[in-house]
């Protein structure tokens, strides 16, 4: 829901019922809040609950935008460039534009992350072709042609590879 005021432009207002959830079959669960569209190109946003020890993305850079991630609650491991770090509830990492990152649940916990990114891309088509992938609908393969279209360029990661596999 949008509300308008004189002026200023629109505000963006989405009731938790009203979110769009697209689940994993192995767990995590992406919870679509606000689309580029939604917010005037100022920012995209969902919440994204891992399972234990679950992989929230694979190594990627935006090369338009920053990406913010809160820690609701547990703990989550990021792949900032080629180093590895975890972040508890209450902390917060801010990757800027053409940063390799990744992240998920950190090991034998979960993790649910507030994640934001400025300016927005729309994504959320991005979101549901990974929930068809994980499906077994689409090909992974699939979503190459779409990196430019959705900001999200893939990398290979060997610190990734060793952390997430040990």
């Amino acid at each position: 829901m949008s509300i308008t005021t004189p002026n200023a432009g629109h505000a963006t207002v989405v009731a938790a019922e009203a979110a769009e959830l697209v689940e994993m079959p192995s767990g995590p669960a992406f919870q679509l809040l606000a689309d580029a569209s939604a917010t005037e190109g100022a920012l995209g946003a969902n919440r994204l609950s891992l399972t234990t020890g679950a992989d929230g993305a694979e190594p990627h850079y935006h090369a338009l935008s920053a990406e913010l991630f809160y820690v609701l609650d547990g703990a989550a491991e990021f792949l900032l460039k080629d180093q590895m770090i975890t972040v508890v509830t209450g902390g917060l990492v801010v990757v800027p534009p053409r940063m390799p990152h990744a992240f998920g649940a950190a090991p034998a916990t979960s993790a649910d992350l507030l994640v934001v990114i400025a300016p927005g891309i729309e994504r959320f088509g991005y979101f549901r072709r990974l929930q068809r992938i994980a499906l077994g609908l689409d090909l992974a393969e699939s979503l190459l042609p779409e990196q430019e279209r959705y900001d999200v360029h893939l990398v290979q990661s060997a610190a990734w590879q060793t952390a997430r596999t040990t």
